[in-house]
């Protein structure tokens, strides 16, 4: 029930904020366009702290290395993988007009939510992770811990999912067609986690190393996309604000639970 519940919030996150799209009227708000990746930030970078690189050092502690070394390799590992798949997958950048070469007809359609669930490859990472650490006594990691996680990154995935389906109306898709490109591009977050779980007995012996790699490729995706996205067109104290609350409450999310 746990692990069921761990794998799907984080999509239910990515489908309630695709379903704002029910209720916006006109155009999304310029101040909310930018609070909202900006809270995302927070969110990200508090999970990649709390929920995943002080794991990897105190599981460290045991083994017979230096205990900075698997959370310092695993988190520039993540950042290296990122980099490349940046450079290999064709998506289109948040903050950059200019896509990247797309095999796509409907480039309205294709980029924004090739971008989006580029972005949740390394969530889903993280949740997977996490949840196949918790199912192993000797990992240290409790089962709350993971679901906290996982409840941090739906709430992370709750903007998201309006950053994708809202501008899609905009440009004149239907409002479910929209909905469902929204929630559709969270799928590989569930389905990542389902195939890093069934591998639980090979990722224990490396967990450490894991946790620090789902920090780094979420690191990445927070410098390289979401905050330049939230200080974009003048916007930078609206963008602070939302990276600053989304910090603090992923931070109270997880030492309270």
């Amino acid at each position: 029930m746990y692990i069921t519940a761990g794998i799907l919030i984080p999509f239910i996150g990515t489908m309630s904020g695709s379903a704002m799209v029910f209720l916006m009227r006109n155009k999304i708000n310029k101040k909310l366009e930018k609070l909202l990746p900006g809270f995302a930030s927070g969110v990200m970078l508090a999970a990649s702290v709390w929920s995943l690189i002080i794991p990897a050092i105190e599981m460290s502690e045991n083994m017979d290395i230096y205990t900075w070394f698997p959370a310092a390799a695993g988190f520039l590992a993540g950042i290296i993988f990122l980099i490349c798949l940046d450079n290999v997958v064709p998506h289109l950048h948040f903050n950059n007009g200019k896509p990247k070469k797309l095999p796509f007809k409907n480039k309205k359609i294709a980029m924004p939510a090739l971008a989006v669930t580029f972005h949740n490859i390394p969530e889903g990472m993280a949740v997977g992770v996490a949840l196949a650490g918790a199912l192993s006594p000797e990992t240290g990691i409790t089962m709350a811990s993971a679901i906290t996680l996982a409840a941090g990154i739906a709430i992370q995935n709750f903007p998201e999912g309006a950053i994708i389906s809202m501008p899609l109306k905009n440009c004149g898709m239907s409002r479910t067609k929209s909905f469902i490109y929204g929630t559709m591009s969270g799928i590989v977050e569930p389905v990542g986690a389902v195939i890093t779980i069934m591998l639980t007995g090979l990722i224990v012996p490396v967990l450490p190393y894991l946790l620090a790699f789902a920090a780094g490729a979420m690191f990445y995706v927070v410098v390289e996309e979401l905050i330049p996205e939230a200080q974009s067109d003048g916007n930078r104290g609206i963008g602070t604000i939302g990276v600053a609350l989304g910090f603090v409450a992923m931070m109270v999310l997880d030492v309270t639970f």
